[in-house]
């Protein structure tokens, strides 16, 4: 990614910053989506810079800006930031919290740039990316599980949920739901943890199990910020889908192209690639 790209990434943040800040009247929206776009634009800078930090670049993002959305915005302020707080916010009829997060981050952003939320920004993949299975693709028969739906399953079960409460005028629901939120951390961290290590991939918990991937999908198929390929200078090797944690076919610019919404622009694969077949 060119610097002036960083530039401009910074810029989008900052200008949803300010707009939201002149709109709801709280400063909390300026400080909120300043730090998250600094965040990132400092770590996509040390991730094209050719030093020993580039590794570690994704790694500085994804502990930034996960530790401030669930410890400060979920611990501290006492905020559900999982999609049942935003199931909840929308029962309420309140525009903000969960709702925005949302909006920005899963609903109307993937549509430009993606699932570089899922790449930089989830809290729970912040910890599964540490684990040791980084890349599942070690032969080219790889396939994934056939258990897909349960995101569906979990997708939907979370909006009835947030209903019923509602419902049953369930008292001291913001409490309700903030024990519901250090409870769905927990169980998504030992279900995350488990089945890497039951089935030798990071991800597993994304590709399976993740309800919030229902709303990214949407966007990510239309996503303006893509891995592009370049025919002409592809040799083949397959090297770019061995590393690919999220099994896509990134050799292919079809928008059907096998996992293709999946992609969270982590680039694994143009690093990997040495002939400059792949670029953002």
């Amino acid at each position: 990614m060119k610097k002036s790209s960083i530039i401009i990434f910074f810029a989008v943040f900052e200008i949803i910053a300010i707009l939201l800040f002149i709109t709801l009247n709280d400063i909390f929206y300026l400080f909120n989506f300043t730090y998250i776009g600094a965040c990132l634009s400092i770590g996509l800078y040390l991730y094209n810079v050719d030093s020993k930090y580039s590794k570690y670049a994704r790694n500085f993002i994804q502990l930034a800006i996960g530790l401030y959305m669930l410890v400060y915005l979920g611990i501290i302020s006492r905020e559900n930031m999982m999609i049942e707080g935003f199931w909840y916010y929308l029962f309420l009829g309140v525009f903000e919290a969960a709702v925005i997060h949302y909006l920005v981050a899963k609903i109307l952003g993937p549509f430009l740039f993606g699932r570089g939320w899922c790449g930089y920004a989830c809290w729970t993949a912040m910890i599964l990316d540490l684990l040791p299975y980084k890349t599942p693709n070690k032969n080219l028969d790889h396939e994934r599980k056939n258990f897909g739906f349960i995101r569906y399953i979990l997708f939907i079960a979370s909006l009835i949920g947030v209903g019923l409460l509602f419902m049953m005028n369930v008292p001291n629901l913001s409490t309700v739901m903030f024990y519901l939120f250090i409870a769905g951390n927990i169980v998504y961290y030992t279900v995350g943890i488990i089945l890497a290590y039951a089935l030798k991939d990071n991800r597993a918990f994304c590709k399976y199990i993740c309800p919030t991937t229902v709303f990214l999908k949407i966007g990510a198929r239309y996503s303006l910020l893509k891995v592009k390929y370049k025919r002409e200078n592809c040799i083949s090797c397959n090297k770019c889908y061995r590393v690919c944690p999220m099994d896509v076919d990134i050799c292919n610019n079809d928008k059907n192209k096998k996992n293709g919404t999946e992609c969270i622009l982590c680039l694994s694969c143009a690093k990997e690639c040495g002939n400059d077949a792949l670029f953002l």
